[in-house]
Parts: C-alpha cells; structure tokens; sequence
C-alpha cells in the first residue's frame, strides 16, 4: 500500500491508494483543490464545509451526466446491434432467394439443353 500526501484548500492529507495509483490520486486531489478554488472566485468566503461540499455537488453533477450519456451510448449501441443484426437476416433471406432462383434457372437451363440435345424423331414424308 502506497502513501501520498496531496494538498486541498491549503490542507494538506496523507492518503493511502494502491501501489501505482499515487500519481491518480495527486490528479484527483488537484481537481478537487482546483474546483474549491473556483467555487471560492465564485462565491468568496463561505466556509470551507461548505465550499467542499459545493466542489462535491459539482463532481457529482458531472458524474451523473456522464452516466446519463453512457447509458444513452449503451442503448444506441444496443439498436444498432438489432439494426445489424436486422440486415444481416434480410441479406441471408436475399441471399437464400437468389440461390433459389439460380438453382431453378440452372434446372430450367438442364432441361433445355436436353430437349435440344435428344435425338429427333424422323418423320417420314409419304
């Protein structure tokens, strides 16, 4: 387990994240410091609770947006499988007509080329 101190609002914090996770957690940090500091710009002194939990709100608010458009991403993704698979179906029926269709041509064509190909009767003339 790995220790990381990381400064939020002038605070500094000893935290402990995974081995190899450290330079996560200080990007983490630093956006968090960083939205407390705009919250700060925005609305001057009103409390450190309170200025964290406005910073909190607005990650959150983020995070439900994000989710909100992966699960629309997820549902596209899922009618354009059933699209797919949609034309996938009506080419293999397509593809299982024109089979058909040269194989009763292929036989149409078999029974010409017979017929011609037979000997013909002789007919007398009297």
């Amino acid at each position: 387990m790995a220790h990381v101190t990381v400064t939020i609002d002038g605070k500094q914090f000893r935290m402990a994240c995974e081995d190899g996770q450290e330079r996560h957690l200080e990007a983490l940090a630093l956006d968090l410091d960083n939205r407390i500091r705009m919250v700060r710009e925005s609305f001057g002194e009103i409390g450190d609770l309170r200025l964290t939990v406005m910073a909190a709100l607005m990650v959150t608010d983020e995070l439900f947006e994000e989710r909100r458009k992966g699960t629309e991403l997820r549902q596209l993704a899922e009618q354009d499988r059933h699209s797919r698979q949609n034309v996938q179906e009506a080419a293999l029926q397509r593809d299982t007509a024109i089979a058909a269709s040269l194989d009763g041509l292929t036989q149409r064509i078999d029974r010409i080329a017979r017929m011609l190909s037979a000997p013909k009767a002789e007919t007398r003339h009297e």
